[in-house]
């Protein structure tokens, strides 16, 4: 039976000193050179993309990268939401929730609820235009929020609390 091939002691001491040490042909001078033109241009000081950015940019770039865009756009929104609307309008109606793309509104009476319904294309164009990232496809509009008998917490079996009045 023929022995096993045995690395000698210099060949293993030269192959622990390359592991160590690395590649003697990248020792050299050019050979640093090339390795440092194959290196990222970000490393190089004065190199493409290292020129300052403004702030705005950044904060920009950090909520597209985190995801925040749409939820800034829907606060924008409703920061926004005189100029979306008028004055007059905005003063009597204010957005609550933005639900599966559709802009819930609540407003201060059912007149102003009507208003705004009959004005509802023009409402979700200037929203599309202004704030496209918001993700409005729809406007919900509903009146004042009054309580009621019929039904809700409030709902009793039978004729219910009207029986005391009479």
């Amino acid at each position: 039976m023929p022995k096993p091939w045995r690395p000698t002691e210099p060949a293993r001491v030269y192959r622990h000193l390359r592991a160590v040490l690395g590649d003697p042909s990248l020792r050299t001078v050019d050979a640093r050179r090339r390795r440092s033109r194959e290196l990222d241009a970000d490393t190089v000081p004065y190199g493409s993309g290292r020129e300052p950015r403004g702030l705005g940019d950044v904060v920009g770039s950090l909520a597209q990268e985190l995801g925040w865009t749409e939820p800034l756009a829907r606060s924008e929104l409703f920061v926004d939401w005189p100029a979306v609307v008028g004055e007059e309008l905005a003063k009597h109606s204010r957005p609550m929730t933005i639900d599966d793309g559709a802009l819930v509104i609540r407003c201060d009476s059912t007149a102003w609820a009507t208003q705004l319904r009959l004005m509802r294309a023009t409402v979700t164009t200037t929203i599309a235009e202004r704030h496209p990232e918001a993700g409005v496809q729809s406007i919900r509009v509903s009146g004042p929020d009054v309580p009621t008998w019929k039904r809700g917490p409030r709902t009793v079996q039978g004729r219910g609390p009207r029986d005391t009045y009479g």
